[in-house]
């Protein structure tokens, strides 16, 4: 499962490029809708648009990181600073049932439980995942933190962000 999200530019429109470059690696890809979400520690960027994906890889996790990389690169990511606004940023979640802690890899991605800008999309694609550290599951964990009810906009549903061959 991977997160995507956009703050600079044409966020909604680089997060549905993705998704259909993702649509030609992943089987099995379903898509969350696109929420608008504050960024995190600083007022002073504009807001992002976030969504998931969630398919099957059939390749190493270096090289789901790869094409994550690829793929930030060519929508004219840079990385000035931490936190730096991005035009894409694509965070590989989960990789099956895998865990690794490897140097610029760490899967599941350490955070992904503290945010909801992943969790909400989550729940509409893989609302029953078990993260396989915590053992909570995707809908758990929104009940837990009470974003079961969230108040993230959804500027695009999940019908609209998938390519056409996956609808």
């Amino acid at each position: 499962m991977l997160a995507l999200g956009a703050n600079l530019g044409d966020p909604l429109g680089q997060i549905r490029h993705a998704v259909h470059e993702l649509a030609s690696h992943l089987t099995g890809m379903v898509v969350s809708g696109a929420f608008q979400t504050p960024p995190e520690g600083s007022a002073s960027q504009p807001d992002f648009v976030n969504a998931v994906v969630a398919g099957t890889w059939h390749h190493s996790a270096r090289a789901l990181l790869g094409l994550a990389q690829r793929l930030e690169t060519s929508a004219g990511r840079t990385r000035p600073f931490p936190g730096a606004p991005r035009t894409l940023d694509v965070d590989v979640v989960f990789l099956g049932g895998l865990r690794l802690d490897e140097p610029g890899l760490v899967i599941p991605h350490p955070r992904w439980f503290e945010r909801a800008f992943v969790v909400v999309p989550l729940l509409q694609v893989v609302p029953d995942w078990v993260d396989p550290v915590t053992g909570r599951s995707v809908a758990g964990l929104a009940r837990e933190r009470g974003w079961l009810k969230c108040t993230l906009e959804e500027v695009a549903d999940a019908s609209s962000m998938a390519p056409p061959e996956t609808t």
